[in-house]
């Protein structure tokens, strides 16, 4: 289990589920799906169940972890996590009862910051009134075209202390994109081999929409073939805004 993370915007990552599916064209070049392919060929005991062939692959079948339900007690120093970079909390193979345990940990650890993102954001939705929010969960959907910018309607429902959007992979520009009741978004360029480019007018027009509404924005990455080989400078500069922590939307 991950104790620090190379992501930018977080410093540990925690996985009580791993495997996933294709949902839109962001998923794509799922880096995941290769890093699980990867670590069920080391070995790995995590990544030894296989998903659908044609929505997935070797290692990514989603599978539970209960065991993993305890690493984070055993955290001794206060923490930002990203929770299931691995997966999908709300996939719909997770049942209900075990989103609730995964909540229960977080709501028993409050020293720690919990980043939780997923693309099945009308299942987030319909469960959102089933669950109890803990204040320091962060809770994200994935929005990497216009296609997708209803996920951003089903969040503004969920009652998350912080809401926040990843933009990323970045497929075009987002024009439409709303962030009122958004404490947060996060824009990136795709990386891999098959990297498809990000353009600097789509990432300027999310800046420039989090600037007018004055909402955090970060910058992850242009992308290329690997994560830093265009670097992450937009217009001059870095953008690593934050939202306060334990901040609450107001719409």
């Amino acid at each position: 289990m991950s104790d620090r993370s190379s992501i930018e915007w977080t410093e540990a990552t925690w996985n009580p589920t791993t495997g996933c599916d294709r949902v839109s064209e962001g998923c794509d070049n799922c880096y995941a799906l290769t890093l699980a392919k990867r670590l069920k060929a080391m070995g790995s005991a995590k990544y030894q169940t296989d998903g659908d062939p044609r929505t997935s692959g070797p290692g990514f079948g989603l599978t539970l972890h209960p065991d993993a339900l305890a690493v984070p007690y055993g955290w001794r120093n206060p923490r930002t996590v990203f929770v299931n970079s691995m997966s999908d909390l709300f996939h719909a193979r997770v049942p209900l009862d075990y989103v609730r345990r995964v909540f229960d940990v977080i709501a028993d650890t409050p020293q720690h910051t919990y980043q939780v993102l997923t693309k099945r954001a009308r299942r987030l939705r319909q469960v959102a009134d089933r669950l109890e929010w803990p204040a320091n969960l962060w809770m994200g959907v994935s929005v990497e075209s216009t296609k997708e910018l209803p996920r951003v309607d089903d969040l503004r429902q969920v009652p998350a202390a912080v809401k926040f959007l990843s933009c990323e992979p970045l497929l075009g520009p987002l024009d439409g994109l709303d962030v009122t009741g958004i404490d947060w978004v996060i824009a990136g360029g795709e990386s891999g081999p098959r990297f498809r480019p990000t353009q600097q007018e789509w990432v300027a027009g999310i800046r420039d929409v989090c600037t007018d509404a004055e909402v955090a924005f970060f910058f992850k990455q242009w992308g290329g073939r690997t994560p830093k080989s265009l670097g992450r400078e937009l217009e001059g500069r870095t953008w690593d805004e934050m939202p306060a922590r334990g901040a609450v939307t107001a719409g």
